[in-house]
């Protein structure tokens, strides 16, 4: 279809016969601007025959990772009575620790070594250890929270610097909650470090700030004991990162900061109830997972464009990129075949969209579908008109509406959800939705959802390297006055000459110790360490 045809829009009975409404829930899902080729319900009722199959197994404590031999029971997190009767207490005891401590923080009965009250939080994490919390936050936390939050969510020093500058005085009245699983990840591991020498150069001790929650007897939680950090919380090998916002690793940030957890957890519940109905055109996450598979063929050919019209939800594309993208981007298929499987997310939000992307959404490529997230709540308190007869809210609205239609007749898909208000009970139904249907998508295309050996290859890689960083420090520091090229170093170490190039202009860009006398072509640029060359050496 021509970007330059227009396309009707679709009569009242096909909106009707294309639109599923939970009542109870107060969601709806809208897919009449997909385009769906005849026969397709009745193609892949077997295929949802075998994902409700797959769910229920996998609900039931089976095996998801049989490479790991690790369950997924992230579902369990809001209904511990559904998980094995031996998993069930460290459920409950994990909510009723997380809203114990926050209570505990908020009345002082936990407080700062100089005897004031906790103020700021930051969380150290990265991946779902960040994202998660980020939406909570930005969603659901109002100005007068009993703290503020910062991140560190990366390895990247001027970012920590600059969240420490805003922080400043406050350091004092910081807690500091680092997550990471298995104790080891790097970007954690380097924030937490920055972040205690921060403690230690204001001559505070960074232990009675610090909080961990990681798994037991992980790295973290070892030299957490070792040095008296205050009592932290135990994250359970069954939950992903990208699935742990109901655990302890949101629960716990989240209670800090006084959101509803039991209405979040509920939300999510009852998400997770009505899409255990076994009928594919009544359950949201299914039909939702469907429009994906409808739209990409099942092979993931078309984009996922996500476009909240909702401030409270600007990082819910960011939310949404690890979760399907690190659950669907897939080389094989259980049945190890190459199929490279995956759906690619970004997004942005409404209005902001109209002045940015929806150009090219309307008129370029028709490589995407897009997801408008409808949030029919406007505001709290009496609406403005800013036009006669037209608040700011209306006007969100009609741009939802008139992008929505300006995609149609440009040959574009999409997909309307909506929910009554982003609050904690149906971000908790939301998050949960997309959980599921992720789920789903995987039995479908027959992959597995809940591995991700790409990211494992991503860090083996970066461990190699960073291995080839230390012998290159050496070699210079070795060879003081001594003006070398990467060829030249790279032959010396039996590497790779472009890692090394990489490698001699980040220190030559970092460090005093090394001068870089730039030439006609990155082969002929020489690098000099200078004499003494201690902080070359690393010593």
């Amino acid at each position: 279809m021509d970007s330059s045809d227009s396309q009707p829009a679709p009569d009242w009975r096909h909106f009707l016969a294309h639109h599923l409404r939970d009542p109870d829930l107060g969601i709806s899902l809208d897919f009449s601007r997909m385009r769906l080729k005849p026969g397709f319900w009745d193609a892949m009722q077997p295929h949802c025959e075998r994902a409700f199959a797959d769910r229920r197994a996998l609900e039931a404590g089976g095996i998801a990772n049989p490479d790991e031999k690790r369950r997924v029971g992230h579902y369990w997190l809001r209904n511990a009575k559904l998980a094995p009767p031996e998993l069930r207490a460290s459920i409950t005891d994990g909510i009723r620790d997380a809203k114990r401590f926050a209570a505990e923080v908020h009345s002082g009965a936990v407080r700062a070594p100089d005897g004031q009250k906790f103020t700021e939080l930051l969380c150290i994490g990265i991946g779902g250890s960040a994202l998660g919390p980020q939406l909570v936050v930005d969603a659901l936390v109002e100005h007068d929270a009993p703290v503020h939050t910062w991140f560190f969510d990366n390895t990247d020093p001027d970012g920590m610097t600059r969240v420490l500058a805003a922080i400043g005085d406050k350091l004092g009245q910081t807690l500091t909650v680092v997550t990471s699983k298995s104790g080891g990840t790097k970007e954690t591991r380097n924030g937490m470090l920055e972040a205690a020498e921060a403690y230690r150069r204001k001559k505070l001790d960074f232990p009675k700030h610090a909080v961990a929650i990681t798994g037991a007897g992980s790295k973290l939680d070892r030299h957490a004991k070792a040095e008296g950090w205050l009592p932290g919380f135990e994250m359970s090998d069954w939950v992903g990162g990208r699935t742990s916002l109901m655990s302890v690793v949101g629960l716990v940030p989240a209670a800090l900061q006084a959101v509803d957890i039991d209405a979040l957890l509920a939300g999510a519940a009852a998400m997770d109830e009505k899409t255990r109905r076994e009928h594919a055109r009544e359950n949201l996450a299914m039909v939702l997972a469907l429009m994906w598979h409808a739209a990409g063929d099942g092979k993931g050919a078309k984009d996922m464009v996500i476009l909240p019209y909702k401030d409270r939800l600007q990082l819910l594309s960011k939310y949404l990129q690890q979760l399907i993208m690190e659950s669907l981007g897939k080389k094989r298929n259980l049945d190890g075949a190459v199929v490279h499987q995956g759906i690619a997310v970004y997004g942005n939000k409404g209005s902001t969209d109209q002045h940015a992307y929806i150009q090219q959404l309307r008129d370029g490529l028709n490589n995407f579908f897009a997801t408008f997230i409808e949030v029919r709540k406007s505001q709290d308190g009496a609406p403005l008109d800013v036009e006669a007869g037209a608040s700011s809210g209306d006007f969100l609205q009609g741009f939802l509406r008139g992008t929505r239609s300006a995609l149609w007749e440009g040959g574009r898909e999409s997909i309307t959800l909506s929910i009554p208000a982003v609050d904690a009970y149906h971000l908790g139904a939301l998050i949960a939705l997309y959980e599921r249907a992720v789920s789903f998508y995987a039995s479908l295309v027959n992959i597995n959802a809940y591995h991700q050996p790409g990211v494992e290859a991503g860090k083996i890689a970066a461990e190699t390297f960073l291995e080839l960083f230390s012998r290159v420090r050496h070699a210079l520091a070795d060879s003081p006055g001594q003006a070398v090229t990467a060829e030249a170093l790279a032959s010396k170490l039996s590497a790779d000459t472009e890692n090394v190039y990489h490698i001699l202009n980040h220190l030559a860009s970092n460090d005093p110790a090394l001068d870089k006398t730039a030439g006609a072509t990155p082969a002929a640029d020489r690098f000099t360490p200078a004499n003494p060359s201690m902080a070359l050496a690393g010593k």
